[in-house]
């Protein structure tokens, strides 16, 4: 459940990627295209669709959609 907003999310923001193109290997960066502007964007919507708060140092460590997953997984301490 966490993993689809969280594709969600990422398609709302980086307009130019589908969902349905979105996996957990998928990188940031590399693979979607997204600055730094657009991750910070991101981090945001997250934080605030799921009601968390990512730690800024933890939130530079973040490269794919699996780390965030696991970011919010744990953020919501499952």
């Amino acid at each position: 459940m966490e993993l689809e907003k969280l594709k969600e999310i990422i398609a709302r923001e980086l307009q130019h990627v589908k969902k349905e193109e979105i996996t957990e290997d998928s990188r940031f960066v590399e693979d979607l295209n997204a600055d730094s502007l657009d991750i910070v964007q991101i981090i945001m919507g997250i934080e605030e669709e799921f009601g968390i708060e990512i730690p800024e140092e933890a939130s530079f460590q973040i490269k794919t959609v699996g780390e965030a997953h696991k970011a919010i997984l744990k953020a919501l301490g499952k």
